[in-house]
């Protein structure tokens, strides 16, 4: 069985920071593309940033220079550093991943169950 669990989620005053985490774990063979969408109440699900095994990183043009995605391959773990946090940041933050397990050989996508970001004053 593969997992991803999201932390870092909480209420930041328009401005300030939140680091959000996000942890594969199970039965990896290897971690392929990790990434992190949003979802604001109303709204389409939205790419926020992407990560490859190779090392290319695309985001967003709504959060370029305020966001960094960044991982820790040793720990299976994804990361998206927020800075500058606005109130249309405000959304369910979901971490998702290509994995191939260790019983198969084809890569499944996965979804974590989300983390909530609310920026307010």
């Amino acid at each position: 069985q593969v997992q991803l669990v999201e932390s870092g989620g909480g209420l930041v005053q328009p401005g300030g920071s939140l680091r959000l985490s996000c942890v594969a774990s199970g039965s990896i063979f290897r971690v392929y593309t990790m990434a992190w969408y949003r979802q604001a109440p109303g709204k389409e699900r939205e790419l926020v940033a992407s990560f490859t095994s190779g090392g290319s990183t695309n985001y967003a043009d709504s959060v370029l220079g305020r966001f960094t995605i960044f991982r820790d391959n040793a720990k299976n773990t994804v990361y998206l550093q927020m800075n500058s946090l606005k109130p249309e940041d405000t959304a369910v933050y979901f971490c998702n991943a290509d994995i191939q397990r260790r019983d198969y050989y084809t890569p499944r996508n996965y979804w974590g169950q989300g983390t909530q970001v609310t920026v307010s004053s």
